[in-house]
């Protein structure tokens, strides 16, 4: 998201009175330009997480080798979508899991300067 600094630096090519209208008429709408980004993201997907339960298994064996012994794990999460809930199970492994812990540490560090202006 582009802070008000940043906005204001792009509209260098302005002269200042016309700098100074945007930037009160920016900070007028703050809330409401937030908010329409906010329904713009949500639009992107409608299911929400009203859920989780996660199980830690121990494959000892596989039709292939007798001796695996591989940690996996079961993720089942509650989604709403619209009004329907629906069960999504998910077994991933070691790395598959430590792509998921990084993809949502990622997505943390996006979310963090929403959550500060709050």
């Amino acid at each position: 998201m582009v802070s008000l600094l940043q906005a204001v630096q792009q509209l260098g090519d302005l002269n200042s009175d016309c700098r100074k209208a945007l930037v009160t008429c920016l900070k007028g709408r703050r809330h409401d330009i937030r908010h329409a980004l906010i329904e713009k993201t949500n639009a992107i997907c409608s299911a929400q997480l009203l859920d989780f339960d996660w199980q830690l298994k121990l494959a000892l064996s596989s039709d292939k080798l007798s001796m695996l012994q591989m940690p996996l794990l079961n993720l089942d999460l509650d989604l709403r979508e619209n009004e329907d809930v629906k069960l999504c199970s998910v077994e991933m492994n070691k790395e598959e899991l430590q792509n998921l812990i990084n993809a949502l540490e990622a997505a943390n560090k996006v979310c963090i300067p929403f959550k500060k202006t709050n």
